[in-house]
């Protein structure tokens, strides 16, 4: 019995396998290996990989321990992830723990395995080579006024087996300690209130099946563009924001790119904006504490000042010197990170 529910198993993980890069790589040049590996997995460790890789990395699942120094011609962690996820990985310094992953911190404590659970890693979101500036003469609006706060509470939701549940305190409560505030923006009026963040990492979302954090989808507005609603259909998972030492990052959960300029993304000394486009399943350091130091604030043309200590993270519509859209508030929904200073 308890082979053939393993079989059962094996045949739903290999049923999840993604379509091949190329027919040198199919999946099925990876099965004697990913085989072979499953094989070297605990029942509980298969049960784990199911629900990871059919939920797709839809909610946080835990750890799967593989042998560590197995004769592979890939490492575990690299075989799972191009069967799973990027079929046209190589090698295992293109990739990121996750924040919540124990294998990223050395939390099993046995230095004999290693986690292999495709959907705690990411891809390193790397530069891209700039094409020619947009051509197209734009006059954009200035920075917005600081608006009239609607409220004086953070507003908080979770999600869990269905249902909603508004877990917002009022300021007077909320103990010190945030790293970090969250305002949501679409184009130039900013929608609902602070979200402080307390925690090491926040998802915001629109649709999240579980989990908590800065939920998009609740926030309500009077009057919404079309081009506002669509973007807003793209936001999904959305993306997880976490303080790791020495900055900040960004994992993009969803379905869609993600735009992202801070004051320590460009290169030392660069002039102007750099917006770095982060892709599907990637990761991005987007904020430097260290290159923070010594960052005064920056005037954007059209915009105005920027804060050195803040993060711009706009979903699925890029803008700067190469889009049509020159500034941040021609976006139809962006995100704006406030970073509490280190002390």
């Amino acid at each position: 019995m308890f082979r053939s529910r393993r079989a059962g198993l094996v045949r739903r993980l290999w049923r999840q396998r993604c379509a091949a890069a190329g027919p040198e790589d199919g999946p099925g040049a990876l099965k004697p290996a990913a085989h072979a590996l499953f094989k070297k997995l605990k029942d509980e460790e298969l049960e784990l990989l199911v629900q990871a890789v059919e939920s797709r990395g839809a909610w946080e699942s835990g750890c799967v321990w593989a042998p560590r120094g197995a004769k592979q011609a890939l490492p575990p962690q690299v075989l799972l992830c191009r069967l799973y996820r990027w079929p046209d990985l190589r090698q295992p310094h293109e990739l990121k723990h996750l924040c919540y992953c124990a294998g990223g911190r050395g939390g099993c404590g046995d230095t004999a395995v290693l986690c292999c659970n495709p959907h705690h890693f990411s891809r390193l979101a790397a530069p891209e080579t700039p094409p020619p500036p947009y051509s197209k003469a734009s006059c954009g609006p200035s920075w917005p006024d600081e608006p009239q706060h609607p409220g004086t509470q953070l507003l908080e939701f979770s999600y869990n087996s269905g249902d909603w549940r508004d877990t917002s305190l009022s300021r007077s409560t909320v103990k010190d300690g945030y790293w970090c505030k969250l305002a949501y923006w679409e184009h130039r009026t900013r929608v609902g209130r602070l979200y402080a963040v307390h925690e090491a990492s926040v998802n915001v979302f629109c649709e999240l099946p579980r989990g908590s954090g800065f939920c998009l989808g609740q926030l309500p507005a009077a009057h919404r563009s079309r081009a506002v609603r669509r973007a807003r259909g793209k936001i999904g998972r959305g993306l997880l924001l976490s303080r790791e030492p020495g900055g900040v990052w960004a994992y993009n959960r969803s379905e869609h790119p993600i735009f992202v300029s801070s004051p320590t993304l460009g290169p030392p000394g660069a002039r102007g904006l750099t917006v770095l486009k982060v892709l599907p399943g990637y990761s991005a350091k987007v904020f430097d504490y260290e290159r923070a130091g010594g960052t005064g604030g920056q005037w954007l043309p059209g915009e105005g000042p920027c804060d050195p200590h803040s993060v711009r993270i706009s979903f699925a519509k890029g803008w700067g010197p190469c889009y049509s859209r020159q500034f941040i508030t021609s976006c139809p929904c962006w995100l704006e990170v406030l970073l509490n200073q280190p002390r």
